[in-house]
């Protein structure tokens, strides 16, 4: 048994805006959706970045709303907006509870949308959207999707004001085009399988040091926490969760959920230990957990 530490990342490893988005959703939620700039700044040069980027993505953050000023104990700093909130619990169901497969009993949901070419940026929106909620393109405008994700996909329409463009159908598969061969055309199931692998491969010998060491050294806990994180939130919103029956026998996914499962077990309360001495000290009271270790997943 040894204690890890662990070399950082290089400069190029990470882009500042992503990193900044995972660090805000699995770190400055869990110390009170308030975050020390120079904290900050430090904590995220340890993953490879500079200073000026990080703080540049602060700024654009803070631009689309998603940051206001606020300092703190004498710290200047910045807390996280309804915005910005309402975004990052968006992402938590997929990103910490992965899809699982969809019982193919339950159907498909379609969309359908004939959106004009005068309003190709709008259109753009929606098939971006369409595909982060999981949905395939198997025709001219035509998406699917497992059946459960209707109600997304109604609000996303919603949101983007294309109700009167768009036609939603729920239905079953019954006869025709063999299914396993219209999913893989709809949907890069060979590109998700191998980001997964990937994943595998780049992580599971490090759980494997993690999970036999006596003690993980904070920096080290927080970098690999951090950096796990910003890979992983990624891969899910790529995976539809289409049924078993349509997958491939050797699918990767359940195998990569457990292995980022398993990270984010030896490596939170650490991580968050070490980011905590960076904000400043807060008073106990009555029903408050100051130690965020205690502190567990928004889900």
């Amino acid at each position: 048994m040894s204690t890890i530490k662990g070399d950082r990342p290089p400069p190029a490893a990470r882009r500042s805006r992503t990193v900044l988005v995972s660090f805000l959703g699995a770190v400055v939620r869990k110390m009170g959706n308030w975050m020390p700039i120079a904290g900050t700044v430090e904590l995220l040069t340890d993953l490879g970045l500079d200073a000026p980027s990080v703080r540049t993505a602060v700024f654009r953050l803070k631009k689309r709303g998603w940051l206001v000023s606020e300092s703190r104990a004498g710290m200047r700093g910045y807390t996280l907006t309804p915005t910005a909130l309402e975004a990052l619990v968006a992402g938590d169901e997929v990103i910490w509870h992965a899809r699982q497969p969809a019982d193919l009993g339950d159907g498909w949901c379609f969309v359908n949308f004939s959106v004009p070419e005068s309003a190709r940026a709008l259109r753009h929106r929606l098939t971006a959207h369409l595909t982060s909620l999981g949905f395939g393109n198997i025709g001219s405008a035509v998406w699917i999707a497992p059946a459960r994700m209707l109600p997304a996909a109604q609000r996303a329409i919603t949101e983007l004001d294309l109700t009167a463009q768009c036609a939603v159908f729920v239905g079953d598969y019954v006869a025709g085009q063999d299914l396993t061969a219209m999913v893989r055309g709809g949907w890069d199931l060979d590109g998700i399988d191998r980001r997964y692998r990937e994943f595998i491969d780049q992580y599971e010998g490090e759980a494997d040091r993690l999970g036999e060491a006596a003690v993980i050294d904070g920096d080290h806990a927080f970098v690999t926490y951090l950096a796990v994180v910003d890979h992983w939130r990624k891969l899910p919103f790529r995976d539809p969760g289409l049924p078993r029956e349509v997958l491939a026998e050797d699918w990767s996914g359940p195998e990569a959920v457990r292995l980022f499962e398993r990270m984010v077990t030896l490596l939170e309360g650490r991580a968050l230990a070490h980011a905590a001495a960076y904000w400043p000290a807060q008073p106990r009271t009555a029903g408050r957990t100051d130690d965020p270790r205690a502190l567990q997943r928004s889900s």
